[in-house]
């Protein structure tokens, strides 16, 4: 990256507000997230939220793709990439106390290809990440150690949801509606993975995992606002349980023994995107 590029972005995210959007995009990344998402999660006005989209493109670090009537804004990883590496490689020449702390974590090599400690996220933790943790620990067949959390968890888990998961044959006798806080603490399982299900857990202001661990945004509406008879509440979470089937049978299928953290990172993105485009038809 150039000088004069670098110093643009560094001054466009030196706004505390466009540092915030641009932090905020890089947790959906790289799907996009429409306007009136940021605003809510980020309780910014529209005009406010127009100014610092509009100044983070024009550096070059968001970029903008319009979908039917609706805009999508995403960060533009290869400027991110190359903003970063101006300020470790150039700035800092690379020099290895910089360097050293963070690339500890990203050896270029093959996850192990067993015992993963995953954790689902979303907001109430009583259906989306519920199912999650169930569906990974029943088809992970003992590779994995699935666990669900909510940034505002509820006091009970939805009915509904039981029922879907009863009726597909899973124990729910171990699930409760647990905190984020369970697993932030300092003797916490260090998790290899971390999902969020919802986008409001994703645009939660979390502090950064412990290990690094690979993250991924597989959001799905929330069944917990359909409306109608109970069948059709019923038929609602069937399909939200049925879409996260499809993405966890995918995630365990994937030969983690030849794939390193780029790689791993570039599929999760992608099932991530394919649940995403389903959902948008």
């Amino acid at each position: 990256m150039e000088t004069y590029d670098a110093a643009h972005a560094f001054a466009t995210l030196g706004h505390p507000g466009r540092l915030a959007v641009f932090r905020l995009l890089v947790r959906f990344a790289p799907r996009g997230v429409r306007p009136t998402e940021i605003a809510e999660a980020l309780r910014l006005k529209p005009n406010t939220l127009s100014h610092h989209l509009s100044d983070l493109t024009a550096a070059g670090l968001v970029q903008v793709e319009r979908q039917g009537r609706s805009l999508y804004y995403s960060v533009d990883l290869d400027t991110t990439e190359g903003l970063i590496g101006y300020l470790a490689f150039d700035v800092g020449r690379a020099r290895p106390e910089l360097l050293a702390p963070f690339l500890a974590a990203q050896r270029d090599q093959a996850m192990r290809d067993t015992d993963f400690d995953v954790l689902f996220i979303c907001s109430g933790n009583s259906a989306r990440s519920i199912f999650a943790e169930a569906l990974l620990r029943d088809l992970g067949q003992g590779r994995f150690r699935a666990f669900s959390a909510g940034t505002r968890p509820n006091t009970a888990l939805n009915p509904f949801a039981l029922e879907v998961l009863k009726r597909n044959g899973h124990d729910v006798s171990g699930l409760r509606s647990k905190h984020i806080a369970e697993f932030q603490k300092p003797d916490s399982v260090e998790m290899d993975f971390v999902f969020t299900v919802c986008d409001t857990a994703a645009a939660e202001e979390c502090p950064p995992w412990p290990g690094q661990p690979i993250t991924g945004h597989w959001g799905l509406p929330d069944p917990a606002r359909a409306t109608g008879t109970d069948a059709e509440k019923a038929l609602v979470f069937a399909q939200t349980y049925a879409a996260l089937r499809r993405r966890i049978a995918a995630f365990v299928a994937l030969p983690f023994e030849s794939l390193n953290r780029l790689s791993l990172q570039a599929r999760v993105d992608a099932l991530g995107t394919d649940a995403h485009d389903t959902q948008r038809g």
